[in-house]
């Protein structure tokens, strides 16, 4: 059976002091729960001393980016073994604010989530159509190439440790939702096209996050549907208070 995983993207949001104050309030509000995962993602710059803050406690720490090389003359940019050095675990790959505002393709981000298989972390591959793509009737035909681009060389083994995160475009940061029966339905889409590729038992052990206006008030229902996995949780993963709302609402 699948373990729901409830990741908060901070985006460049807080700064060090509220980033550890965050940290700190989670690390005491998620004692004792156990059976599901939890990991957050501040900015890069704050990494350690959210990984420092939460020290001894089950909450992961991801990073929401990465670049595909080891090592180099790449201003800017963070290697994969940086972010393992500073405790990550996770990184977001392919969200809708790099693909769509940093223009980010599909070949690019296949680079880093190689690059983040072989080093051994966990890749949180973001896909997810546009208003106007959905309205059209494409959504499928949209996801499918972002899937096959952004997974494009990935092996059987190695897919068994991607997570993929549903976020439609028209949902992040706008208050809309998808209804429980949307999320499903790409959900239930996404699984057969991991299966297509990788065979039915990849399938059913990849873990497919929903993300989109994720908030206490709507995430019990989503993740009740049984091919959602979790939430990538934006605006409501600031506030203890709220994120635990997702957390406790499902546990």
């Amino acid at each position: 059976m699948r373990r729901l995983l409830i990741a908060g993207n901070w985006k460049m949001n807080l700064n060090l002091a509220s980033s550890v104050a965050l940290a700190e309030g989670l690390k005491k509000a998620v004692a004792g729960v156990n059976d599901i995962e939890i990991a957050v993602c501040p900015p890069s710059v704050y990494i350690h001393a959210v990984k420092t803050a939460l020290a001894g406690s089950n909450i992961a720490v991801g990073a929401q980016d990465v670049y595909f090389e080891k090592e180099g003359a790449f201003t800017g940019e963070l290697s994969t073994e940086m972010l393992k050095d500073v405790g990550c675990r996770y990184v977001i790959l392919g969200h809708s604010e790099r693909r769509h505002i940093l223009h980010e393709s599909s070949e690019l981000i296949n680079q880093k989530v190689i690059a983040t298989l072989k080093a051994g972390l966990v890749p949180i591959l973001c896909v997810g159509e546009l208003l106007a793509e959905r309205e059209a009737g494409i959504t499928d035909l949209v996801i499918r190439r972002q899937f096959d681009g952004s997974l494009s060389g990935v092996t059987i083994e190695q897919m068994k440790n991607v997570v993929i995160a549903y976020e439609p475009v028209w949902a992040i940061g706008t208050g809309k939702v998808a209804t429980p029966e949307q999320a499903e339905e790409v959900h239930v889409g996404i699984r057969s096209m991991i299966a297509e590729r990788y065979g039915k038992d990849v399938a059913d052990v990849v873990r497919i996050q929903y993300g989109g206006s994720v908030k206490a008030e709507n995430s019990k229902d989503i993740l009740l549907k049984p091919n959602v996995d979790g939430a990538l949780v934006g605006g409501a993963s600031l506030k203890v208070d709220a994120f635990m709302g997702i957390i406790n609402g499902v546990k």
